[in-house]
């Protein structure tokens, strides 16, 4: 029996609706799904610990409490600026939205911010994407939340330096895959019959409503103006990365410290995690695969097949956490061309104990390199 690539959707639970106007909360709050007839899997505590540290140390939800009789215009705290019309909120029934309601507003801008936030920047098909912001809008009256009129969006203008005249859209979210097959530590397609679950953090697709499929750039103002038609999910401003060099598949060896609860951790809060971040370019690519029936000192993750350049360079952050302790390690890298007649080419990684503000320091490290 072989299950490929089979997505359960998380869903976005109620927000805060507590405290002053422009107040920080710090959760971005999913449902995780266990995959259909599969007996639910408790969450590691390792990874609960992790995953709770990075998001209490990453980007912030910003809260707006306005009104929304004539429209609103929001700058956030890093300056983008957000307008929604007049009568483009509605209830659940389809009437407007009017008089006071709550804004919140989450971004994510720089490498060590899509690591706090577990937000890398790749496509669904594993191409890596350079990004200009990733963004997170949602509004609620009381308790209810509210949705966009179809033929509405909510328009951002983003300060930014491009040397395009347009920029890619990405709608994503989070996903949980459960796959029975994969590739072993020599890179060779088995099959398992245990389920195991790869926690992408986002899956990114390109926003196909001509409308709003693309960010456009003002260079009389240095901004890039895109609108975003939808409430409760997430919009990445992205473009491809274009090294024209081949392309290969890397694997990533933990020689030590990596927490085997990464296999069963449904729902996205792997005790175990890897990310590469390309030298001078503001993207993250989480390796979310999992290496298949590994001998003892190959545990660890490997690559979409063929999409890393040959001759990249960049840094790897390999973080654990393992009986209440984190482990880390950072390793500057060029991707090598595979030796002759092997299809991959691989990394070794020994994590060791850090402290959280250690922990802290190598990821925001991230943003210089």
């Amino acid at each position: 029996m072989s299950l490929n690539s089979i997505y359960l959707a998380g869903g976005i639970a109620a927000l805060l609706l507590f405290g002053a106007c422009a107040k920080q909360v710090k959760n971005d709050p999913k449902i995780a799904v266990a995959p259909a007839g599969t007996e639910a899997v408790a969450p590691d505590p390792n990874g609960v610990r992790l995953h709770q540290f990075l998001r209490d140390n990453g980007p912030v939800m910003e809260r707006y409490d306005v009104s929304m009789q004539d429209g609103i215009t929001i700058k956030s705290r890093s300056g983008k600026v957000y307008t929604i019309g007049r009568n483009s909120l509605i209830r659940p029934d389809g009437s407007p939205a009017t008089g006071p309601i709550t804004l919140y507003i989450k971004e994510v801008s720089t490498a060590a911010g899509m690591i706090f936030a577990d937000k890398p920047t790749a496509t669904s098909a594993g191409e890596p994407l350079e990004s200009f912001g990733e963004f997170y809008v949602a509004a609620k009256q009381g308790s209810v939340d509210l949705k966009l009129r179809p033929d509405s969006g909510v328009r951002v203008q983003a300060p930014a330096k491009v040397n395009a005249e347009r920029i890619p859209m990405w709608n994503g979210d989070t996903t949980v895959t459960m796959d029975l097959t994969g590739y072993n530590y020599v890179n060779q397609l088995i099959t398992v019959s245990t389920p195991v679950s790869a926690n992408k953090g986002v899956d990114w697709n390109q926003v196909t409503n001509p409308a709003s499929a693309f960010a456009l750039f003002n260079g009389a103002n240095g901004t890039l103006n895109f609108r975003l038609d939808s409430l409760l999910t997430w919009v990445n401003c992205d473009r491809l990365m274009s090294n024209p060099n081949p392309k290969t598949t890397v694997l990533a060896y933990f020689a030590s410290n990596f927490n085997p609860a990464t296999r069963t951790s449904y729902g996205g809060e792997e005790p175990t995690m890897l990310f590469f971040k390309p030298a001078g370019i503001n993207s993250v690519i989480k390796f979310y695969n999992l290496i298949f029936m590994p001998p003892a000192g190959f545990e660890g993750f490997l690559s979409y097949q063929n999409t890393i350049p040959v001759g990249q360079a960049g840094t790897f952050l390999a973080i654990s956490s393992i009986g209440g302790q984190f482990y880390a390690e950072q390793k500057d890298v060029v991707i090598p061309a595979p030796p002759a007649g092997q299809n991959y080419v691989a990394f070794s990684f020994n994590p060791t104990p850090v402290t959280p503000a250690q922990l802290i320091s190598l990821i925001n490290s991230m943003n210089t390199k």
